[in-house]
């Protein structure tokens, strides 16, 4: 948590902190949401509650309508754009129905409150070449010099590209494989999902290649008696911090010239994107993205049609 809503929060009165802190625990224990989920609602709450304190309340019972309107008009004001806006409402319509549930309020304010739609911008993605060239700049030849500690991360960081775009599956989710995790013969992934929902995710021939160089010449290099079960390991043998995965993804495309900076959560949805394009139905990369609506996964629809408009344009004698 950013060390100004840490301030914001030690100073709330009492009854709002006790509020506050039955909620988060909800959300970690009971609706089990990741970290970072809880961390960004609660941000938002913390400042929900700073605002209600400035107006002179000082427990749940003085949250009204009114005051959740004038909370979110005043980060309107500040330069929230929409989308900010819509997630600071959903997280405090998730707190006024935890006090209505709790029985700490008499009825859930807000029901009431609504929020302008976030805009749904099309997810940036790579063509098909440039993937295959970032893939290509993953594998490149090791230096004369390296060093076994050099080879192993090296190939760690192929594994990490190859398969986040072989399978589409989200950061979060591959630094939280364990070996056995991975059915090497069948070429699936057991992946643990948002809200523990459990799935299978197939991966091709070369992610299962580097999967195998990785097992046989990289991770023994690094393992150690803390290594656990981990399938991806750190430099210093622990699990690999997601941090870390995002930033070797980051430094593999940069170094590919001629192709946007879109990141690991870029490679999830070229691979969607790619998968669809290629003739697969909207349900399977719905159960492949491991997404709870179809509505989540149909925005790749829009990015496919985009891209078909553009080949006609460049290609159609009369377009």
């Amino acid at each position: 948590m950013a060390t100004g809503t840490a301030a914001l929060r030690a100073a709330l009165p009492p009854a709002l902190a006790e509020s506050l802190d039955g909620w988060q625990e909800h959300l970690s224990l009971q609706r089990d949401l990741s970290e970072h989920t809880v961390r960004g609602y609660v941000g938002d709450v913390v400042s929900l509650l700073d605002h209600l304190v400035r107006r002179g309340g000082g427990t749940v019972a003085d949250l009204d309508l009114a005051a959740l309107r004038s909370w979110l008009a005043l980060g309107r004001t500040r330069g929230d754009s929409r989308s900010t806006t819509a997630r600071r409402a959903a997280s405090a319509r998730s707190f006024t129905a935890h006090l209505r549930r709790s029985g700490q309020t008499a009825e859930d304010v807000g029901l009431r409150l609504s929020s302008p739609k976030a805009h749904r911008t099309l997810p940036g993605v790579l063509a098909a070449d440039q993937a295959r060239a970032v893939l290509e700049e993953a594998a490149r030849p090791p230096a004369e010099d390296e060093d076994a500690a050099d080879t192993a991360l090296r190939l760690r960081n192929v594994l990490v590209v190859e398969l986040l775009y072989a399978s589409g599956i989200r950061v979060g989710e591959l630094v939280g494989l364990d070996i056995d995790d991975v059915d090497r013969g069948r070429r699936l992934l057991r992946v643990l999902g948002k809200g523990r929902k459990e799935r299978s995710v197939p991966f091709g021939v070369p992610a299962a290649e580097a999967l195998e160089t990785w097992l046989t010449r990289g991770r023994p290099a690094l393992a150690t008696a803390a290594s656990g079960p981990a399938l991806l390991l750190g430099v210093r043998g622990g699990r690999l911090d997601p941090r870390e995965a995002r930033r070797l993804v980051h430094a593999a495309i940069a170094a590919t010239p001629g192709t946007p900076d879109v990141g690991p959560h870029g490679l999830r949805h070229s691979a969607a994107t790619h998968v669809l394009e290629g003739g697969a139905d909207l349900r399977s990369v719905q159960e492949l993205l491991g997404h709870a609506s179809l509505a989540t996964t149909q925005v790749y629809t829009h990015v496919t049609v985009e891209r078909l408009r553009a080949v006609h344009a460049r290609a159609h004698p009369r377009a």
